[in-house]
């Protein structure tokens, strides 16, 4: 293996003064938590996000579905964008994790059980969010674990642990929210509510933390100026613009998904849309979970991530035009392997690289909350982008339009320096 990449002028990342043998059994008990605590967190966000919300809003009124749940998925993501370097800036505050994790998953139940209440656009819009504050409060803090918890050499193995949740969380999240539609949908929104407050009880009385002495609370103006100065580190700011653009193609097909296997792909014949769709996430899950471990693990054998980042970010840009010349079942089951075994590759390695170029090792949560940005940023662009998309050119343009996006993402990994 290759020694680790070393950053001149970064700050080197904390690591605690404990024993190898402590180190050990803190990462025994950590490790398969990172995928527990994500997996939930998935579970939550693509069960409701790709399956519960829109048939919710399909049934509050199917005549303006795909302008309305457009409206609802980029209000809400406002609040995650908003939420999630605040509160990662909080935690960072606090000199704790846990507590944030524990209280945005117990709050994030209270919210769901509202938004499975709701029986309007604009209640549905608030419920969600609501939904996405909490969940944002509880990701910025598990965000914040990995840098500061695993040591740099772990970092790949940490980030495929976290990686792995992913798959498996959209999966179980996508079937199990399929068996509530329509009928009942309350109660599905309260199944991933228990899930998620489960996993956040579960994830704090499994992985004990020493409280990190507590930094004094900056004036606004100072935050604001920190943040600035976050994106201001080159090598950051390019992982930045890769990550935005990325999430920004993936969401703007994602969110659709269900509207797409309803109106443009050709089902087989007595196979329902969301029948369809709960058959594609276990196969989406198997490629993700296959490419996230090797390539997290590959990636620290060989100490190199822009590559594998790259060419991981193109093969999702051409995974993109597979429903475009083949709008089919066949078609959707190719472009869901290619773009599963891209998209977990992906994950893996660019989590890796951020942890890498963070400009500031001591601010650990509020720099990964600001990354986060390029998680939930695109959300808001998106819906609004593919609703005009599929209102002028179709389907087809939406694809199109999200392959190109994503190979721009694909390019702007070349400019980082500091690692290789």
């Amino acid at each position: 293996m290759n020694a680790p990449d070393v950053r001149p002028n970064a700050p080197a990342t904390p690591e605690p003064a404990r024993s190898a043998a402590t180190d050990r059994r803190s990462l025994f008990r950590l490790m398969p938590m990172l995928t527990v605590a994500n997996a939930a967190m998935y579970m939550v966000y693509m069960g409701i996000g790709a399956v519960l919300l829109p048939i919710q809003v399909e049934l509050v009124d199917p005549a303006d579905k795909v302008a309305n749940f457009g409206l609802v998925s980029g209000v809400s993501a406002i609040f995650a964008t908003l939420f999630n370097p605040l509160a990662g800036l909080l935690s960072d505050r606090s000199g704790r994790r846990n507590p944030w994790i524990l209280g945005g998953g117990l709050a994030a139940l209270g919210a769901l059980a509202l938004l499975g209440a709701a029986r309007t656009v604009i209640l549905v819009t608030i419920g969600w969010c609501l939904v996405q504050a909490m969940m944002n409060i509880y990701q910025a803090a598990l965000t914040a674990v990995v840098p500061d918890r695993v040591p740099v050499e772990r970092r790949g193995l940490a980030s495929a642990m976290v990686g792995i949740g992913t798959p498996i969380g959209s999966a179980v999240g996508i079937s199990v929210a399929a068996l509530f539609v329509p009928a009942d949908v309350s109660t599905g929104y309260l199944l991933m509510g228990a899930v998620i407050a489960g996993a956040a009880v579960l994830f704090t009385a499994v992985v004990r933390e020493e409280r990190r002495p507590a930094a004094a609370p900056a004036p606004l103006r100072g935050q604001l100026a920190a943040f600035a100065r976050t994106l201001g580190s080159h090598d950051f700011r390019w992982v930045f613009i890769g990550r935005f653009l990325m999430m920004l193609g993936f969401f703007s097909v994602a969110l659709f998904q269900l509207y797409i296997l309803q109106d443009h792909i050709k089902l087989p014949p007595g196979t329902s849309p969301t029948e369809a769709v709960a058959f594609i996430a276990p196969i989406d899950a198997g490629c993700t979970l296959l490419a996230t471990v090797l390539g997290g693990l590959l990636s620290d054998r060989i100490g190199r991530r822009k590559p594998m980042v790259l060419l991981s970010s193109a093969l999702a840009g051409v995974a993109m035009l597979v429903p475009v010349v083949k709008p089919d079942w066949t078609g959707m089951l190719i472009f869901t392997v290619i773009s599963g075994l891209a998209f977990g590759c992906y994950m893996a390695v660019d989590t890796a690289l951020v942890t890498l170029v963070l400009p500031s090792a001591e601010d650990a949560a509020r720099d990964m909350g600001v990354l986060n940005i390029a998680n939930a940023g695109p959300q808001i662009l998106a819906p609004f982008l593919a609703s005009m998309l599929v209102a002028s050119v179709g389907y087809d343009g939406l694809y199109i339009a999200a392959a190109v996006i994503t190979m721009f993402g694909a390019a702007s990994v070349i400019p980082i320096k500091s690692v290789r």
